[in-house]
């Protein structure tokens, strides 16, 4: 009997085709992937399900051979693919592209034979050509085990390139080329040699081995443990020794019946920052283990992910866990996708958002650590938010999913009040220590660029010092100055392709647009006039560090932790742990110190620039402030010693401070859901982003007015509030023109059809770029 299998293709033109799985090839099974004739190509595509007919009238082409003999994805993850799939209106193949590692997609591979009778090396159009009775042959040598999927030698045995040294780099100015490629470094992370040559061009090679003998660059297979899925724990602590408090015993108890009942389950951890949250998580995951089921744990900054993964690691000795995030290697990130799809015996993945698509077995446990972080939300390439995938993944296999944090997205906890989940409350620090006292300091005074700090704040950060004592100083904003200003013109440097200020780097000696990347040596002729009088104006974390060095004594030791100081992935876990044993007394840095970091000895936490994100275009800025503001509030006091915070502003009148000193969440709450209501914001409206860009100088630019008229129409008609289409805030980007329509309706179905509904209308697919973000995170 013939057997017909549905196939989806994971690379151009993602789509799902029907062949047929012949006698001579070894047995198939769902979420395999296989080799399959395309026109006169090969491609690698993943077997979803069997069917029982084709399409009328078309001849169907036969699976070549398989890919593996246990397969990559498993039913559960195939439903997860689909369902993102479906809510992001994308063919299910560019989900695949999206979330299964590269070289996992990649029919550049042949098949490594141990038999005489056959060719030592095998490709996939060679099996194809075989006649019946020489497969029957190899589907025996297949099925003893002497015959293996190998990648192509060059990719084996491909030489990485990463960097040695920060910047500033001691290159010439006029040396181009080599200043190109320790930027893409710096920004992209370490990459093969043959990567780099097909991105970048042939000269890579020389460039490369110039950089090497000077010692900026690192060149060499990737680390034999790359090919080990299991990262390093590099900490160590002592056994299982930790006594809960009567809150946390309460809080492990509630989680202990939800998991033991063996069905999905949702819950809020609402606890107060230092309520002791991860040893709740632990304590659970190892229930969760014991019971043969895997726990995973997600985190929204790669830097909380190592900090979590140091202090859980030595507590589960002898458990399978692995660390995942975005900026691993491909043979890491390949080998943990790997051992996670092979085995199903449980196991502790820490990572982030990406974390949720590895092909784990038999979950059950999830558990989104800080869950009203916006970093959960992906809005490029493939949109999708993390915890409506948990979600929805908690569902599919039963699993207990767990939101944590100690400022709920207003969305979450409205859900939790109107009794979708229960809510664990910890409103108690461990130990002696308690929430630290804030205070709101008036900054409007001061018009000095070089003066960051009111003398109060400046006073108390010089005792604390002096004490011995560590503090964290907080900038949301990274860079040495985000405005070059020409003193000719009066006109600041902008991206030319994105029509926003350049943001000046210091260290190295460029300005960069933080939208698209574009950078430029600095200095430079202003690009409006020519002039050379160029003044950097305002001030970020580069910059804070520099007048934080100015206004403590010399000897006192400072370090930075943002996006630029943590590039290489070993600085990042030096300035975590240098700061945790009280190298340096004070810690400047954006947002990454206000997530989970536990430091002792901090007793002051000085926030710059309070006032940041309050006025911005978005329903969401007061929620994301007051989230921030009281996170970041909670770094201090962690230890025996009282902390002590300091919010300057320019704004002391705003209603936001009253709750950010309290840290009052019920209150907040209150007053923005009701503000909500009142404007019809989320969670009382589904909200749908759908942004429009074409390209700048496109002459078919009169074709917009129409187009945006019919969108307008078609709304109306579907009964749906439209707000646009209008020029985005950032309404050029990457050297397109930008517009926004912001749909509010009453369930997402009428926003799905009225976004096909545009796609139909649109006048020049060619140029119109048309995209849907559902329930959207930004508004830029």
């Amino acid at each position: 009997m013939t057997v017909l299998w549905q196939a989806c293709l994971a690379s151009p033109p993602y789509s799902i085709y029907t062949y047929v799985a012949p006698a001579d090839i070894p047995e198939l099974s769902e979420g395999q992937r296989v080799l399959v004739p395309l026109g006169r190509s090969v491609r690698v595509a993943f077997l979803m399900e069997t069917v029982e007919s084709g399409p009328e009238g078309v001849e169907l082409k036969s699976v070549i051979w398989p890919l593996e003999r246990v397969p990559l994805l498993n039913p559960n993850h195939f439903k997860l693919y689909r369902s993102i799939g479906a809510r992001q209106m994308q063919p299910l193949g560019k989900v695949l592209e999206n979330v299964v590692p590269a070289r996992f997609r990649s029919a550049r591979i042949s098949f490594r034979v141990a038999d005489r009778g056959f060719p030592s090396r095998l490709k996939g159009l060679d099996i194809a050509r075989m006649p019946v009775e020489r497969r029957l042959e190899l589907v025996e040598i297949y099925n003893d085990g002497r015959m293996d999927v190998c990648l192509p030698a060059s990719l084996e045995k491909e030489e990485y390139v990463s960097l040695a040294a920060d910047p500033p780099w001691p290159v010439r100015p006029n040396a181009a080329r080599q200043l190109q490629l320790l930027e893409y470094l710096y920004e992209n992370g370490p990459r093969e040699k043959g990567f780099l040559k097909n991105v970048l061009g042939e000269w890579t090679g020389g460039v490369i081995r110039k950089l090497h003998s000077d010692s900026l660059l690192k060149i060499g297979p990737p680390p034999d443990d790359e090919s080990d899925p299991a990262e390093k724990c590099t900490a160590g602590m002592p056994a299982w020794d930790f006594v809960p408090t009567e809150q946390q015993e309460q809080a492990i108890s509630d989680l202990s019946h939800a998991l033991d009942e063996g069905h999905n389950a949702v819950r809020l951890l609402h606890g107060i920052t230092g309520s002791g949250k991860t040893l709740v998580y632990m304590t659970v995951a190892r229930r969760c283990m014991e019971q043969g089921r895997s726990a995973i744990i997600l985190v929204p900054e790669i830097a909380l992910a190592y900090a979590l993964w140091n202090g859980i690691c030595p507590l589960f000795p002898d458990s399978r866990k692995y660390l995942y995030h975005g900026y691993q290697t491909p043979v890491r990130k390949e080998a943990i996708f790997r051992a996670l799809a092979e085995d199903d015996s449980p196991a502790l993945i820490i990572g982030t958002r990406s974390a949720l698509f590895l092909p784990v077995r038999n979950p059950g446990l999830i558990i989104v650590d800080e869950e009203h972080d916006e970093s959960y939300k992906q809005e490029e390439r493939l949109p999708y938010q993390a915890k409506e995938v948990a979600y929805y993944l908690a569902g599919l296999t039963g699993s207990l999913l767990v939101l944590g944090s100690a400022t709920p997205d207003v969305k979450t906890f409205f859900a939790a009040k109107q009794g979708a989940f229960d809510v664990i409350s910890m409103e108690k620090r461990v130990g002696k220590s308690v929430l630290p006292a804030v205070r709101v300091v008036d900054v409007s005074a001061i018009k000095d660029p070089e003066q960051p700090f009111a003398p109060e704040t400046q006073a108390r950060l010089l005792e604390v010092v002096e004490k011995g004592e560590q503090a964290v100083v907080m900038l949301n904003r990274r860079g040495f100055s985000p405005i070059i200003y020409c003193t000719d013109c009066e006109e600041p440097i902008k991206c030319p392709h994105c029509n926003v200020s350049m943001t000046y780097h210091k260290a190295r000696e460029r300005v960069i647009c933080h939208y698209c990347g574009n950078s430029y040596p600095f200095p430079l002729p202003c690009t409006a006039c020519g002039g050379s009088n160029l003044l950097p104006l305002g001030g970020g974390t580069e910059r804070l560090e520099e007048q934080v060095a100015k206004v403590l004594p010399k000897e006192a030791k400072i370090l930075r932790l943002d996006r630029d100081s943590t590039r290489r992935q070993e600085r990042l876990d030096e300035i975590l742990k240098s700061f945790a044993r009280g190298d340096a007394q004070v810690l400047v840095g954006t947002q990454m110190l206000s997530k989970g970091h536990n430091f002792p000895g901090v007793t002051l936490v000085v926030v710059s620039e309070g006032d940041l994100g309050l006025n911005l275009p978005d329903y969401r800025s007061a929620e994301r402030t007051f989230q921030l503001l009281v996170q970041v509030s909670g770094r201090a006091g962690r230890g025996d010693k009282p902390g002590e915070v300091i919010i300057q502003t320019r704004n002391p009148e705003n209603p936001i401070w009253s709750a950010v000193t309290s840290a009052d969440y019920q209150t907040f709450f209150e007053k923005e859901i009701e503000r909500r209501k009142r404007f019809r914001y989320p969670p009382f409206t589904k909200l749908t982003l759908i942004r429009i860009s074409y390209p700048l100088g496109w002459e078919g630019e009169e074709l917009c007015p129409g187009f945006f008229a019919a969108v307008r129409d078609a709304a109306r008609e579907a009964g749906l509030m439209a707000m646009g289409p209008v020029p985005a805030p950032l309404s050029q980007l990457r050297g397109r023109k930008r517009f926004n329509c912001l749909l509010k309706a009453d369930d997402w179905m009428k926003s799905r059809e009225l976004y096909g509904r545009i796609l139909v209308l649109n006048p020049d697919k060619k140029n119109i770029r048309i995209t849907m973000d559902v329930d959207p995170v930004s508004m830029l």
